[in-house]
C-alpha cells in the first residue's frame, strides 16, 4: 500500500494472519467498462476501515459485489472462508445501505419493530411472529441491540418519528440484533447534523473495541473518517491507498495520485483567492 508520502513506497500493516474479508484481484465490468479493477483488500476482525473516494469510483460497487448483489468476472471473494452468498457466509454479514433508514411515510413501524427484523429468518419466523404481537415474548438479541444505540426510551416510537440520526441507530442495531460479524455501511452520515455525526462515529468506533465488530462503512467525510477509522481505503476503480489515517495522502497528493495537475500553480497573475489544491468530491 502508498505510505502516503506520493513517493509510491509500500508499506506493511501487521495483523493477524486470517482476514474476515478477503478481495482478491477482483474487477466488476458494466456495459464492457471496468467499474473496479484488479482490487485487492484484506479485513481483519475488529478493524474499522473506511473507504473514500470520488462519486463514480466503485465504492457501493465494491460493497455490493462483496454482498454478491453484483457479479465479478475476475478475482476472488472470500468472507470468513467462505464465497459470497453460500451458506457458510449467513448471519454473519450484516448490510446498511445508503436508503435504509428512509422509510416510505406509509411504513408504520416503531424502533421494536424494525430492530426485530434483524433476527428474522426462515427457521425463526414463528417465535419472530410471536414476538410481534407477545411483548413480553420480545428477544433479549433485539433488546440489546436497541440499548447498545442508546435507543431504549425510544424502543416504542414510530421509526418516521424519529431524526434522522435516531433512524440510522434503529437500522445500524437491526444489523447488530443479526449478530453478524461484519457490518458493511454505505454513507449512513448522509443527512445527519454534526452532533448526530459524531455520536455514531463514536458509537461504531464502541463496538469495535468492545463488541470486536468488524466495520468497513462508505463515507464522502473523508475528515470523519480521517479522526475515526482505523484504516482509509480511497478507492477510485482500483485502490490508491491503503493504510493508516496517518499516512493518508494530501489533497494535492490524491490529485497527483489521480492524474490531475494544478491549473493554477504556474500562473503569476492568478487570484490568491482562487484555492490551488484540487478538492476530492
Amino acid at each position: 500500500m502508498l505510505d502516503g508520502t506520493g513517493t509510491g513506497i509500500l508499506i506493511e500493516i501487521k495483523a493477524p494472519d486470517s482476514p474476515l474479508l478477503f478481495v482478491k484481484d477482483v474487477s466488476v465490468r458494466r456495459n464492457k467498462t471496468d467499474v473496479i479493477k484488479d482490487v485487492n483488500l484484506k479485513i481483519y476482525p475488529g478493524e474499522f476501515v473506511g473507504i473514500v473516494g470520488p462519486n463514480g469510483g466503485g465504492k457501493s460497487t465494491l460493497i455490493q459485489t462483496i454482498l454478491g448483489v453484483l457479479k465479478h468476472h475476475s478475482g476472488g471473494i472470500l468472507l470468513s472462508g467462505h464465497e459470497p452468498l453460500s451458506q457458510g457466509v449467513y448471519g454473519k454479514v450484516a448490510w446498511v445501505s445508503q436508503a435504509a433508514a428512509n422509510l416510505p411515510k406509509n411504513v408504520r413501524l416503531t424502533v421494536r419493530e424494525l430492530v426485530s427484523l434483524g433476527v428474522l429468518n426462515h427457521k425463526n419466523w414463528l417465535n419472530h411472529w410471536l414476538n410481534w404481537f407477545l411483548p413480553n415474548r420480545v428477544s433479549p438479541k433485539i433488546e440489546e441491540a436497541i440499548e447498545m444505540v442508546g435507543l431504549s426510551h425510544l424502543a416504542h416510537r414510530d421509526v418516521n418519528q424519529l431524526s434522522g440520526g435516531e433512524r440510522q441507530r434503529a437500522v445500524i442495531a437491526r444489523a447488530l440484533a443479526s449478530e453478524a460479524d461484519l457490518l458493511l455501511l454505505d454513507e449512513p452520515l448522509v443527512g445527519m447534523d454534526r452532533a448526530s455525526r459524531s455520536s455514531l462515529l463514536k458509537l461504531l468506533d464502541r463496538f469495535c473495541h468492545e463488541q470486536n465488530k468488524t466495520i468497513v462503512m462508505i463515507s464522502h467525510d473523508i475528515g470523519a473518517m480521517l479522526q475515526t477509522a482505523h484504516r482509509l481505503v480511497y478507492l477510485e476503480e482500483t485502490i490508491w491507498f491503503d493504510g493508516p489515517p496517518a499516512n493518508f495522502p494530501s489533497l494535492e497528493e490524491l490529485a497527483l495520485m489521480r492524474g490531475i495537475e494544478d491549473v493554477h500553480g504556474a500562473c503569476e497573475q492568478c487570484d490568491d483567492d482562487v484555492p490551488s489544491v484540487l478538492e476530492v468530491k
